[in-house]
């Protein structure tokens, strides 16, 4: 998540930048040209660049990748998945997807940053100059998840400060947010004329909800001071690059797990919660025979992980050119799915206990989303023993949770403007620092619709047209880039130059077939069942809304044929020509004894 400070922008020298002899790179320059002369304008380099920074330690960038990827889905959405999914039964398709996709895509990435040191826009368009725009694509779908993924942090903060308080505020209805008439001091069950002392505080205080999209109401200006410390917080902690966020992570992504055990081994000793766990892991063998919960498995892998939104390849892009991958890919991947696990016991069990407590089924309790955060828990806390001490915690660690995954989305943005741009960028904004400063202003800019009185359905439509109508798009072209048209034998070599080995068989298999024929099932499953966005059980929006909301998912997807056609139009030669060049990868794969800070680009002559 550092940030880069080389300029990558090519120009018409035919230099490489590689300190290994005049005589090697004549030979190569010779090579590529005698092999595909069109390629020439793809292969040069700035030789000014400067060196780029790297991890302080590889534990940095464990962390830092595990806290990537650890986030809040795993504590609201994975539980109420598995549950709904067939409980105990869902853990099959879930492990199955995490083996078959999660964990050789995880590798796939942390290879193609790691070996061509760069963020996903230029290393996507040195493996397949044909399929560039993918790069740019995750760059975009990462920036316009992050404007809004702030959003969660600034509620975090405001109910972090009124933990505080001698009582908790959302444990009554005796406060003036409250509508006396219909607020119930714990769960209404099927009243549905009631609603939850901690729901109206959700929405009547902290978001003061209107009835609609298209009743935008004002600014919350409470939250938009939060909002503003929320985007300060990110600033001061990503500002130094690596040097910055790879201290920063060694709190920010253990913290959480000293939160959840706790919770853990206080909720389990609460009555109720054996009712509960066992409502989460219950098995129910007939799911496995639905579609749609092995599509739930595969996106969750995705969405949870990070596939194809450019942070792993960014946060890659910064170890050293030898570090042990494989062994970090399984690392991150399995935490990340232990991390799940671990949440779905603390969630459930304190649904049992409210369950029990309100003598109510878990169906009535259990949700999914902000909800599961922002409402449902902050009422366990209020009937809770010592809930001053618990409350604070709970929502210190949701921060914690929430910052790392943000830190990784600005630093995509911020990795593709000092790859591509750096040095013009550098004589503007004079410092490196600025940049991040300018990248996080824009942001806070554009996260201020979503602290307006409506600004909870611009965040739902927000949320479901990037997180998920988009998010298979890419994944599916990145890994077409890849694993098909780059090929696996390619890959692999990446891997045996950096590691001294080839992958084994399993992951070969995985990227010469499996992996790219799962995505391909998922995005048309997805296009096949697709629902429109809506909040909460009732609110379904307006049809312009909706227009909205998929132009919203059009903003990242749209960069993968547009850059397809500028770079057919910007090739010389006929158009079977420029077909060919355009997909001819650029990266050197020549093994070297030690390979250099800046990657040389060769053209790629494997059959």
């Amino acid at each position: 998540m550092g940030v880069g400070t080389e300029n990558r922008t090519p120009n018409t020298s035919s230099k490489f930048a590689l300190h290994v002899g005049e005589e090697k790179e004549e030979a190569a320059l010779a090579k590529m040209t005698a092999a595909n002369p069109e390629a020439m304008q793809l292969a040069n380099v700035d030789q000014t660049t400067e060196p780029r920074g790297t991890w302080g330690r590889r534990l940095e960038f464990v962390l830092a990748s595990i806290g990537y990827a650890v986030g809040l889905g795993n504590v609201w959405r994975f539980p109420y998945l598995c549950y709904r999914s067939g409980g105990g039964a869902f853990l099959i398709p879930y492990f199955i997807m995490l083996l078959l996709c999660g964990i050789p895509l995880l590798f796939m990435e942390f290879t193609v940053g790691q070996y061509t040191r760069l963020g996903p826009v230029h290393a996507l368009a040195k493996i397949c100059p044909l399929f560039k725009g993918v790069g740019l694509a995750t760059v975009v779908i990462s920036f316009v998840l992050c404007t809004y993924y702030n959003v969660l942090m600034t509620w975090a903060l405001y109910y972090l400060l009124n933990s505080f308080n001698l009582s908790l505020p959302w444990q009554s209805c005796n406060n003036t947010w409250n509508a006396v008439g219909n607020c119930s001091t714990g769960f209404p069950g099927n009243a549905t004329h009631l609603q939850s002392a901690s729901q109206q505080f959700f929405d009547h205080k902290v978001l003061d909800m209107t009835k609609g999209i298209e009743h935008t109401g004002g600014i919350r200006w409470e939250l938009f001071g939060l909002l503003v410390l929320a985007w300060a917080i990110v600033y001061f902690c990503i500002f130094k690059g690596v040097k910055s966020t790879g201290k920063v992570v060694y709190f920010t992504a253990t913290f959480p797990y000293f939160i959840l055990f706790a919770l853990l081994i206080n909720n389990v000793q609460l009555p109720g919660a054996k009712d509960g766990i066992l409502f989460f892991l219950m098995p129910n063998w007939s799911k496995l025979l639905e579609v749609q919960v092995w599509v739930n498995a595969a996106a969750q892998i995705f969405n949870s992980i990070g596939i194809s939104f450019g942070s792993m390849i960014s946060m890659a892009s910064y170890n050293k050119y030898n570090n042990n991958i494989l062994r970090d890919t399984f690392i991150v991947a399995l935490a990340n799915s232990a991390t799940s696990i671990l949440a779905g016991f603390v969630i459930f069990s304190a649904i049992g206990y409210m369950a029990h407590i309100h003598s109510l089924p878990v169906d009535d309790i259990a949700t999914d989303g902000p909800g599961l955060v922002f409402v449902v828990y902050p009422e366990v806390f209020s009937t809770m023993p010592i809930s001053q001490l618990w409350a604070p915690l709970f929502f210190i660690m949701i921060l914690c949770l929430g910052l790392d995954s943000q830190f990784a989305m600005v630093e995509v943005a911020v990795t593709f403007i000092m790859d591509g741009f750096g040095k013009k960028v550098l004589q503007v904004f004079k410092r490196k620092e600025l940049i991040v400063l300018a990248v996080c202003s824009i942001g806070f800019l554009l996260g201020i619709p979503h602290i307006s009185r409506g600004g909870i359905y611009v965040f739902q439509l927000m949320d479901h047209y990037t997180a998920v109508v988009s998010l298979m798009f890419l994944a599916f072209f990145e890994v077409l880039a890849v694993t098909l048209i780059f090929g696996e034998k390619r890959l692999s070599l990446m891997v045996e130059n950096m590691l001294g080995k080839k992958p084994n068989l399993f992951f070969r298999v995985c990227w010469q077939f499996l992996s790219l024929v799962l995505v391909l099932g998922i995005l048309i499953s997805s296009i096949f069942q697709y629902t429109p966005a809506r909040y909460g059980k009732s609110y379904t929006y307006p049809v312009w809304a909706e227009v909205v909301g998929l132009f919203i998912s059009l903003i990242s997807i749209i960069w993968i044929p547009l850059g397809a056609l500028h770079e057919l139009l910007t090739t010389k030669g006929s158009l079977l020509q420029r077909l060919k060049v355009s997909l001819t990868p650029t990266v050197d794969l020549e093994p070297v004894s030690e390979k250099p800070a800046a990657v040389s680009i060769a053209l790629l002559t494997i059959p």
